[in-house]
């Protein structure tokens, strides 16, 4: 990185903690090395030689100081996936992740507009600035515009459904580009994965900015047998694809039920220095050896 980058890193980090303490939020360190990952089919977190793995996200460990009723909550931390390497990805990565009890979705979708126009306006030379209108679609809507098929149709799920992530990267996001500032929210019930379904529709949001994809959010599952059940149908499609399997974090499906109500959201602080700055590469604004 060069030394004017370092500058804005260290700027927007402190500008970052600012916005979640004035709002009353408690900055938390959990472990970078953990137990045991949630079991999703396309991450895949490092194992370390003398046990566990390095995290992908500090989710998990979060939702435990929810059940202690210790919120609001954020973070700024390393995380790490293997096999992601490109212009916009890396093995290595600092995410930004913050909950709320007694919240959904649409809270934090607040907070995050709220933080961005604050970030324009302490860092005018911001890539982004100003966020303009800010666009919205559901999931269904965009897949019937720009892919071609409603994916809570029963009938084209069933014979589209091993499409849907090409589609989300080849059709939809390439569509939602032209926006400089857009959320895609309401998923599907298959791509809830931590999030609560309600009426049939996973409560769930992701936002891009400048063209990338930035956030993603839930309003929590906090179902502890629902989630098992997840975990259980997302561990079998690692073993089919040949991934590693993870062992379950017992802790969290133990006292996920005591959670309540909560909302949380992860954002990609490097992604976020790229749209400030119009980096093209994320290894211009992240130290890093590899």
């Amino acid at each position: 990185m060069t030394p004017e980058m370092v500058e804005l890193r260290c700027a927007v980090l402190r500008a970052a903690r600012r916005f979640f303490e004035e709002r009353g939020f408690l900055e938390v360190d959990t472990p970078v090395r953990i137990a045991a990952p949630a079991p999703e089919p396309f991450i895949d977190c490092p194992r370390v030689a003398s046990g566990g793995f390095l995290r992908a996200s500090p989710e998990l460990q979060m939702k435990k100081l929810l059940a202690d009723r210790i919120a609001p909550i954020f973070q700024i931390g390393p995380c790490f996936r293997d096999g992601e390497n490109g212009s916009r990805h890396s093995t290595e990565f600092t995410m930004l992740e913050w909950y709320r009890l007694d919240a959904t979705c649409e809270d934090l979708k607040r907070d995050l507009v709220e933080m961005l126009h604050d970030l324009a306006s302490a860092f005018p030379q911001a890539a982004f600035a100003p966020l303009g209108q800010i666009a919205s679609y559901s999931v269904r809507d965009a897949y019937r515009r720009f892919a071609g098929w409603d994916p809570f149709d029963p009938e084209q799920w069933a014979a589209n459904s091993a499409l849907f992530d090409e589609h989300m990267v080849n059709k939809v996001e390439p569509a939602l580009a032209r926006h400089n500032a857009v959320f895609l929210e309401g998923y599907p019930p298959p791509c809830a994965s931590l999030a609560k379904i309600e009426h049939g529709v996973a409560k769930r949001w992701e936002f891009y900015l400048s063209g990338m994809e930035l956030a993603n959010c839930f309003t929590e599952l906090t179902d502890a047998g629902e989630q098992r059940r997840r975990f259980e149908l997302a561990r079998d499609e690692r073993r089919h694809l040949g991934e590693d399997d993870y062992p379950l974090d017992e802790e969290f499906l133990s006292r996920i039920g005591e959670v309540g109500s909560a909302a949380g959201a992860a954002l990609g602080f490097d992604r976020l220095l790229m749209a400030l700055s119009g980096a093209r590469n994320i290894r211009s604004v992240h130290f890093t050896d590899a």
